[in-house]
């Protein structure tokens, strides 16, 4: 084993630059931990003219991807560029010469996953990207390593800080989407292209992730339902929190029957639910397990220290297998090729904002249009409403199947007493449950 280990580093942002950070700060934890110096030998950089917020030899920083990628002195790379088609090309280069890599990149992952896991695995190289999931948080790990002996049937979580800092000010300060947004622009949570945190693109590729590693199946990205939080209105939050329900995004994954159901949307949760307690920019994992039951991860979703910290505990993994000569051995391929569960079989409640003519028999149709489908109401409010000759009203369903609940909604467009459907929200972690 050598003395010393070299990493190559392929970007220095935020990350990049926390990586950089833990190793001279930690540098004593981290030869405890592995027995060696651990350096950084080169980096590539896009613009040497950027000012950067670490210190770090200039002489390191390299524009030529080659200086990195063939490097005979260089052991392990760490992307932590971003993007996917470049990245997922340095990755491919990286196997061939045998250096091992560790990624911090969920789109990468996400749509690539599986090839790199094979490239890596035919060239004896490790591949990691605790990173890619809900930063500083140890869930991947947690799965494969941690729950690897149970039968999980459920991960849900909170997986995007944007979207979870806006729904906060939304939920506890009547912030409306628009102003709550800007003040998350401000604070560096959101881009200044939202788009992919408020439409939960960001929050599906990480539940592609996730389903891949608690299932063992060949989820891809494609296999995620997603809707984003944008048309979400400060009403039916209001309503929700009579109700007793605070509104998160919410990425599910579900297996049943080797069934699963991969889905990012927003959602009612009872407020006894612990990921209803999850507030600004924080990201909650909640695993349920056959055999372990219930845990929930909890922490900083994103940042440049404890992102860099996933990164790390990443390269030492890389390490301690050079130590043991393993590398490349921990890849399994899927055990299940993915089917993905049908309406009949997916089950919740739901909330539903109707805008209902004021007259006699109108909730009876309502109600009788429902039992027709075997649909059941948990609660009903009803709202007076500015318009005239018009009620708002308000429905909790019990739990009934997508494919019942979707022909409800069909039916009830057509209904001469409904003038308007507002909005339909999962609902979950209800006194019912």
């Amino acid at each position: 084993m050598k003395n010393d280990v070299s990493i190559g580093l392929l970007g220095l942002g935020v990350v990049g630059s926390g990586v950089i950070k833990l190793i001279e700060n930690h540098r004593k934890e981290l030869v405890h931990q592995v027995g060696c110096d651990v350096n950084i030998k080169r980096v590539l950089i896009r613009d040497p003219e950027k000012i950067r917020n670490v210190q770090l030899d200039q002489t390191l920083l390299t524009t030529d991807p080659d200086e990195v990628l063939k490097n005979p002195e260089i052991d392990v790379i760490v992307e932590v560029m971003g993007g996917t088609e470049q990245a997922r090309h340095y990755i491919l280069e990286a196997f061939q010469a045998k250096k091992h890599v560790i990624t911090a990149n969920k789109d990468l992952i996400a749509l690539y996953g599986p090839e790199l896991e094979d490239a890596a695995s035919r060239n004896q190289c490790d591949l990691f990207y605790e990173a890619s999931v809900a930063g500083g948080i140890p869930i991947l790990r947690g799965l494969s390593d941690g729950l690897v002996s149970d039968r999980i049937h459920q991960v849900m979580g909170i997986v995007n800080g944007t979207t979870n800092y806006i729904l906060t000010k939304m939920n506890e300060e009547g912030t409306t989407y628009e102003d709550a947004l800007k003040k998350a622009q401000e604070l560096g949570f959101a881009e200044a292209d939202p788009t992919a945190d408020v439409e939960g693109l960001d929050a599906a590729r990480k539940m592609a992730i996730l389903s891949r590693l608690a299932f063992s199946t060949d989820i891809e990205l494609e296999d995620v339902e997603v809707n984003g939080i944008s048309n979400l209105t400060l009403s039916d939050l209001q309503y929700g929190k009579q109700l007793g329900y605070t509104m998160k995004l919410i990425g599910f994954a579900n297996c049943h029957n080797q069934n699963v159901e991969v889905s990012v949307q927003p959602t009612f949760l009872s407020n006894e639910h612990p990921l209803a307690a999850v507030k600004n920019e924080y990201n909650a994992v909640y695993v349920n397990g056959e055999a372990v039951g219930e845990t929930m991860f909890y922490g900083p979703g994103a940042g440049s220290l404890p992102t860099a910290t996933a990164v790390m505990s990443d390269v030492i993994n890389v390490i301690k297998n050079m130590r043991l000569g393993v590398n490349g051995r921990q890849f399994i391929k899927p055990r299940f090729k993915s089917v993905i569960t049908p309406p009949d079989q997916r089950f919740s409640q739901h909330y539903l904002r109707l805008d209902v003519r004021d007259e006699a028999g109108a909730l009876s149709a309502i109600s009788h249009l429902f039992n027709e489908m075997d649909i059941s109401f948990e609660r009903v409010l009803q709202i007076p409403s500015s318009k005239s000759n018009l009620a708002e009203i308000i429905f909790v369903t019990h739990r009934t199947s997508l494919e019942k609940f979707e022909k409800a909604m069909f039916e009830l467009e057509r209904l001469n007493v409904v003038e308007s459907i507002h909005s339909s929200y999962r609902v979950e972690g209800d006194v019912e449950e």
